[in-house]
């Protein structure tokens, strides 16, 4: 099974962004999750392209960029542009969904769909066989450090069996209130990836953090 741990800038020190993202060069992280949001898809803006070119230059790890932006396709070669590794849609946001995830295949980065609390698995049946991962949220998107839905277990087992049932390669990601005390379980019922932003860079000591839940 893979442990993938992917750290989100969102939580990290943007006064000394930098030092952050050097420390999660030295950890034991896979991916960096960037979280980019537009204001209006979701209650917040966080960061555009200048910051994750800068971002890039630094950074030794995949970049996982998850877009909580109204119309998508608009911006889809810019985040090739930038060298993202991973590059994560809403279904919510897409009208076209599968011509956005063949757009990013085309430009050689991992196509990824995530879906709200809200929206069941079962939209996906027609899709989940094109696209490289799943992230389920496990909050509302928008802002870091919220409480975690429990719902989220019961939601990856529904996403396991469709994901078997289409023959698909797709990984599962899980997004808000990562910590210690659900990891072990999110892996165990079949999550491939987990994002943790606030319980990463607000631990005080984020490389046994990271390490940690690349052990559970």
């Amino acid at each position: 099974m893979n442990r993938i741990i992917a750290p989100s800038l969102l939580s990290a020190d943007f006064g000394n962004l930098q030092k952050d993202i050097e420390m999660i060069n030295q950890s034991e992280a896979d991916w960096l999750h960037l979280d980019v949001m537009d204001g209006v898809f979701v209650p917040n803006i966080s960061f555009g392209f200048p910051v994750i070119k800068a971002v890039k230059e630094i950074c030794t790890k995949k970049l996982d960029a998850h877009l909580m932006i109204v119309e998508p396709d608009k911006y889809i070669e810019r985040f090739a542009d930038a060298g993202v590794y991973s590059l994560n849609v809403h279904f919510e946001a897409c009208v076209h969904l599968h011509r956005t995830i063949q757009r990013i295949k085309k430009l050689g980065m991992k196509a990824a769909v995530t879906l709200n609390p809200h929206t069941p698995v079962s939209v996906l049946t027609d899709i989940v066989q094109d696209v490289d991962m799943v992230l389920l949220m496990s909050v509302n998107p928008g802002f870091g450090g919220q409480a975690f839905i429990e719902n989220t277990y019961s939601k990856i087992t529904d996403l396991k069996e469709l994901i078997a049932k289409k023959d698909s390669k797709a990984l599962i990601q899980i997004d808000g209130g990562v910590n210690n005390t659900n990891a072990k379980k999110l892996f165990e019922v079949g999550a491939d990836s987990l994002v943790a932003g606030h319980y990463v860079f607000h631990s005080k000591d984020p490389l046994a953090t990271i390490a940690d839940l690349k052990k559970m």
